[in-house]
This record gives C-alpha cells, structure tokens and sequence, in this order.
C-alpha cells in the first residue's frame, strides 16, 4: 500500500455565488484524484463515502468529499433530485481541483452514490479530463440516454444484490453505455451495503478500479 501519509484541507470552492465546503486530503504519494458526488440528502460526512474515501487513500489516491449544496439548498427536497444542478457544481469543483497546483496533476476520477451518481455521469459526458467513474447503489439512470451514450471513460456500477430495483434500473444504464463498463453485484447487499463486509468489498471495488484506470501509462 502507498500513501500512508496525507495533506488535509478544509477547502471552500466558490460555485454560483456561493461556498461548497470540502474536505480535500491527498497522499503523499498519489497517482490520482477521487472527487465524491454524494446522494440525496446526504453529505461529505457520511459515514459510507468517508469509508471508501479512506480505503482509496490506502490504495495512493487522493480525495474530495464536498457537499454539492449547502445546508439550506439541502433543505429543498426537489434541488436533491436537481441532476443538471449538481452536474454544474460537479463540473464547477472538476474545473477547481484542476486549477490549483497541488491537484491539477492528479488524473480525475468520479465517485458516486445515489443521485450522485447521475450528476458524476453527466460530468463525466461532457468533460474529457474525467478518467473513471464509480457508482455506489446509484441511480446512472437519471443521468438520461444521451449522456449515457456519450460518456467515454471506464466506468463501474456497483449495485447491492438484495437491492432489486435499483438493479433493473442500473442494468438499463448499463446496456445504453458505450465507454469500457462494468455492473458488479454485490451479494447479500441491501441499498446502503450495511451488511458485514458489504462496504469493504465495494472500497476494494472502487479501489482497483481508480488505480487502473487513473495509473499514468506505461
């Protein structure tokens, strides 16, 4: 494993007048970026991201956990569910990290979970920089046909195997993909990965996932 040690900051992006606060830490030595798109109604500091973020640190990748709304637009249930939104302010914190020394090196992937995961597809379809993309129980569905059809980079669907619907929904994401993909069905697994060694196995997931696929060429 690499990067045992990490430079953490609290950061705050500017976006459309307002602040997204983040926690941004990066390993000594690492060979890419993960910025987290977290889901409808929850936050940089849940308890599921922040696992995997710490697994990815384990395995020499940076990471970004920021809230893509503040605490009142949180309170506005129908902005949750606002994909173009949070698409812009995944794009918005993309073309940040790509503008500050310590981070503009670092290859980009995109976590995420839930709505999250949507807005981290779309972003992924218009924005060429991005290098991978993971989702956690998302919903890619709602991230619509066309930008389905137009994202390129490598991307994983991680889905829980006691989580039907949500299945149905990531299969049909996954037929209308036309990057390098994957669907990985966790058994056993409930919405959330709550069930013993759930969530390790989608950290180690998504861990090899980023480090394939953000890996400078050989």
């Amino acid at each position: 494993m690499t990067g045992t040690k990490t430079r953490e900051n609290l950061v705050h992006i500017p976006v459309d007048g307002i602040n997204l606060e983040g926690a941004l830490e990066i390993p000594a030595t690492a060979t890419g970026l993960v910025l987290f798109a977290h889901g409808s109604g929850s936050s940089r500091f849940s308890p599921r991201n922040n696992f995997v973020a710490g697994e990815l640190r384990r395995a020499g990748l940076g990471t970004l956990l920021i809230d893509l709304l503040t605490r009142s637009e949180d309170q506005d249930y129908e902005r949750r569910f606002d994909i173009p939104l949070l698409t812009e302010r995944v794009v918005a914190v993309s073309q940040w990290l790509a503008d500050q020394p310590a981070t503009h090196a670092l290859p980009l992937g995109l976590f995420g979970a839930s709505t999250g995961a949507a807005a981290a597809l779309q972003a992924a379809a218009h924005n060429p920089t991005v290098r991978a993309v993971v989702s956690r129980g998302g919903r890619p569905d709602l991230a619509g046909r066309k930008a389905l059809t137009e994202v390129r980079c490598p991307t994983l669907l991680i889905v829980g195997g006691n989580d039907d619907v949500v299945i149905e929904l990531n299969q049909q994401a996954y037929a209308l993909l036309a990057c390098p993909k994957q669907l990985e069905i966790v058994p056993g697994a409930t919405h959330l990965f709550e069930e013993p060694g759930t969530l390790e196995h989608v950290a180690k997931l998504a861990a090899d996932w980023f480090r394939l696929h953000l890996a400078p060429p050989k």
